[in-house]
Parts: structure tokens; sequence; C-alpha cells
């Protein structure tokens, strides 16, 4: 998020040494994602190590809290995970927020400097890795799983006329409500046709913005909020779309892709499912926070900015999910 959230950072500077046990010599928000219950923090300790930590209103999810330490467990490095509070656990409350504490990894996403060849094939070998693991009792119990039944319509319709109204949105409501309606209804119908195929571990949000790396070295991966039980198709669709990241698979980022994955053969109206409804969910999520009377105006442009990136993606004649 853009915006600070309504926290004394005093506060919250001193609520997170005493839960980690650690001296904090500064605490630098982070704009950056676009999760509006979401925010971000550097961590700076008095040792010299900086962590990430990320401010949750409301709560995590269990899987979200289980599910990255168990693959490091499993020998999936790649997986950043949150760190462990002393008397245990990893998830600490904060008021009406809860809180989660991470290593920082310096380099930055990768959504606008894009892979390299090598980091290419690593991004095969983790996915390839996360879909071949096995998730314990106790982790099944708590992870989603893929039912392919989404609201993303239902909020689209509802906050429609809304938009159409709005001094900020009615003239993109104009151009792009019957193109987004359509949208709506193309989820439906790929929902229809969708086979069930197995499912696996999902991170479900895979795109290069939650892959941090230095240069050309290891892949770090993050953002591990919503993981699902889902086909693997679920994740694939952020390789195999254009959409995410400003530099996109091609024939030799695939076959790069492949050399770590292993053989790949994606079911296509999966992807088009997961593709259309990831464009529909987010869609619906932009309306919400433009819309919002509270959102400062820098927070409204960068939403409305990817809001209509997506819109003038759907609109075109050539569109295909």
């Amino acid at each position: 998020m853009i915006d600070k959230p309504g926290v004394d950072e005093r506060l919250l500077a001193a609520e997170v040494a005493a839960a980690w046990a650690m001296t904090i010599v500064d605490l630098v928000f982070m704009p950056v994602g676009l999760d509006g219950h979401a925010w971000a923090y550097r961590v700076d300790a008095s040792d010299g190590e900086r962590y990430f930590l990320k401010l949750r209103r409301g709560t995590f999810t269990r899987a979200a809290v289980l599910l990255p330490g168990f693959l490091k467990a499993q020998g999936v490095g790649q997986v950043v995970a949150p760190i462990d509070l002393p008397d245990g656990g990893a998830c600490h409350g904060f008021g009406e927020y809860q809180l989660l504490l991470y290593p920082f990894h310096d380099g930055g996403s990768l959504w606008r400097r894009g892979l390299t060849d090598r980091q290419w094939s690593e991004y095969g070998e983790f996915l390839g890795r996360l879909h071949a693991v096995t998730p314990s009792a106790d982790l099944a119990a708590v992870l989603p799983v893929e039912t392919y039944r989404s609201d993303a319509g239902e909020r689209l319709r509802a906050l429609g006329g809304q938009a159409a109204t709005s001094e900020v949105l009615g003239a993109f409501w104009d151009r792009y409500g019957a193109a987004l309606h359509r949208l709506a209804e193309t989820v439906d119908e790929l929902a229809s046709r969708v086979t069930h195929a197995r499912h696996v571990i999902c991170h479900a949000d895979i795109h290069p913005g939650n892959l941090i790396a230095d240069d050309d070295g290891p892949l770090h991966v993050v953002d591990w909020d919503a993981p699902i039980l889902a086909p693997r198709e679920r994740d694939l669709m952020f390789i195999h779309s254009q959409d995410f990241g400003d530099h996109p698979i091609d024939a030799h980022r695939a076959e790069l892709f492949r050399r770590g994955y292993g053989p790949l053969e994606p079911d296509q109206t999966l992807l088009s499912y997961y593709r259309s409804e990831r464009h529909l969910d987010d869609v619906a999520a932009f309306l919400r926070s433009v819309l919002n009377p509270e959102a400062s105006p820098e927070s409204r442009a960068n939403d409305q900015y990817w809001l209509t990136r997506i819109a003038e993606t759907v609109a075109d004649p050539g569109y295909k999910p």
C-alpha cells in the first residue's frame, strides 16, 4: 500500500522489539504491494541485521503462517518464511493488526527488471519442487481448496452502479463497463467447462513482483498470503500470460522454464479461467479502492493506473483469456 496504516510507528517499533527480542534503530515504511489490508516496513536492528515486517489488518490465515516454514523444511530453499517468536509461533497481535517478521533480502522485485536466463530456469525448478510437495495432514486441513466459484463478478456488479455515477470513475465506466461485464460472463462460462485436475500446493500469486533477487543471484519467493490446493495451472497462469511483469515469457524463456520445471502440457481451459478470473478479481479490488473516500490522491491514482491497464487489456478486440 502507498498510504501508511493508521498506527503510531513508535508503538509499533516498540512492540516488534519486545516481541522478537531485538533492539530497533529504525523502522522505515515501504510503499509496496497492492493489498488494501496489508502494509510493509523495513526493520533495522542494532546488530546490523535487517528484517521485513508485514502488518495486516485482521488476521493472517493459518496456511499463510504455517506453509512457508513447512516448505523450507522440505528443502524448497527459495521460500522466504516468517521468523519464529522466541516463545513459539510466528504471528504476533498488535491491536486490530497482526504482524509477521521476515528476513530482508536486497535486490528488489523482478517485475520491471525481468529474470535472467539462469533465473528463468530456477523459476521453473522452484515451481516444479513446490508442486511436488505433499502437504502434511495438519497443513492440508487449513489450506483452502479450489472450488472454481469466484465472487469477483458479484463484487464487480455491486460496484458498477457506484462507478458509473462517480466523478472519478464515470468516464472510465462509460468506456470499459460493458467489456468488464462481458469478462464476468466469460469467467462464469469458463468455470462451467474446467476439468477438475489433480490438486497441488500453489502459491497463487507467483508473478515476478513476488520474486526478489540481486542481479543474477538466487530467487527469494515472498508473499505467501493466499496459498491454495489447486491444479498447477493456478500458478502456471502467471508464467504463460503476458500480463504479469514488464518482461513476459517468450519462446526462449519458455524453454528455460521447462528445463527447470520438467515436461509441461498445461490445460488451456484452466489457464484461460485463471487468467480471466484474476483480471476480474483485480478489477473489483481496484474499483473498491479507487472509490474509497479515505484513500489519498496518490493511492487513488496508483490504483486507477492498474485498473485502467487491466481494462484496456480486457477491452482490446483481440483479447483472449
